[in-house]
């Protein structure tokens, strides 16, 4: 979430705070094909289970289904000569009709909660049935490195409650986690938690299995290595107690790589390729919100704790996976430096 910077005291910490068979890829219809090549087995063997919380009414969301119910827009208007309808393989299109300024813009008035928000709850064995709601992006660093990225998609960020008003909602939500392997051997995991996150060395991660667990927190959706209340009010600190809490508990099991696309990212150029030859590469070069804008002041729907932006009942949506350092140096974001990754857990 991005957010305006307060002037003192508590809210600018506020304002940081929110702000499994082989399959083979080729380039998508209209590029010449590469010689295919399998996923790498380890992506799939070592991927994250997560849990959802117990009492979270937001459950992963189809990818594609979140363009059957938002519009493009661009300063609350219309975009014009956008391709109708949006799809997943078209999406990128938009980057020439406003680029990163454009919002997807939900058609129904999220007050109404309308049921598409809701997701698809994972069923017994942690599939969302008829929902493809996750993409796994593999990024071949070369000499053995390679880094996994498991994207994990909602309709929608309900937001937590802070001195009892709700802020921080959003449509669309995009989290992950990534793991760095060497030579096929899984060695630190990061866990993304409210635009920061925390990393950890894999030996140190409770697991399922070999597979590692992530916990998704309770409508903000954050992933946190444990279980149990954290608090984020100062961004990858997270302590007992403090007025942004995060809730984790292990209420729904989700195996995100059961409904997923999987692809290959080359660094160098850019690039997307499906493994399986067929999945839409389009979508991932969009630039702009998966997300309404934020509303204005004079939307009757916002509301902000003592005209505090930082407070804003509702946020603007986020920013799809090209915009999560698909190449970064450390498991850390950038902007997590220097990245520390711990070798035990901790909240």
């Amino acid at each position: 979430m991005h957010h305006a910077t307060p002037a003192s005291g508590l809210y600018p910490l506020l304002a940081r705070a929110l702000s499994y068979s082989q399959v083979t890829f080729a380039m998508p219809t209209g590029f010449e094909k590469r010689q295919s090549a399998p996923i790498p087995p380890y992506v799939l063997s070592y991927a994250p289970k997560v849990w959802i919380h117990s009492e979270d009414l937001y459950f992963p969301s189809d990818i594609g289904a979140q363009l059957v119910h938002t519009k493009p827009e661009v300063d609350f208007n219309v975009v014009n000569g956008a391709p109708d309808p949006l799809t997943l393989d078209n999406l990128a299109s938009l980057n020439g009709l406003g680029g990163s300024n454009v919002y997807l813009t939900s058609v129904d008035d999220v007050e109404t909660n309308p049921a598409w928000l809701k997701g698809v709850k994972p069923d017994g064995n942690g599939k969302t049935n008829g929902a493809t709601s996750s993409a796994v992006i593999v990024n071949d660093r070369g000499s053995g490195n390679v880094d996994a990225y498991y994207m994990y998609f909602y309709a929608y960020n309900p937001g937590p409650t802070v001195f009892g008003q709700e802020v921080g909602k959003h449509v669309g939500d995009w989290e992950h986690n990534m793991i760095r392997f060497k030579d096929g051997v899984p060695q630190a995991i990061w866990y993304s938690q409210h635009s920061y996150g925390q990393a950890f060395t894999y030996a140190a991660t409770e697991k399922q299995g070999q597979r590692p667990v992530a916990y998704s927190a309770k409508h903000t959706h954050a992933n946190y290595a444990i279980t149990g209340t954290h608090d984020y009010t100062i961004p990858g600190v997270n302590l007992p107690v403090g007025p942004l809490k995060d809730y984790c508990d292990q209420g729904t099991l989700w195996d995100p790589v059961a409904s997923a696309y999987f692809y290959s990212y080359n660094a160098a150029s850019n690039t997307f390729v499906a493994y399986d030859g067929t999945s839409p590469t389009n979508w991932l070069e969009f630039l702009g919100r998966w997300g309404d804008q934020e509303y204005p002041d004079s939307d009757p729907r916002q509301k902000k704790i003592f005209g505090i932006d930082a407070t804003a009942k509702y946020t603007s949506g986020p920013t799809g996976p090209q915009d999560k350092s698909l190449n970064r140096r450390d498991v850390c974001l950038p902007r997590d430096r220097p990245c520390f990754v711990s070798p035990f857990l901790r909240p």
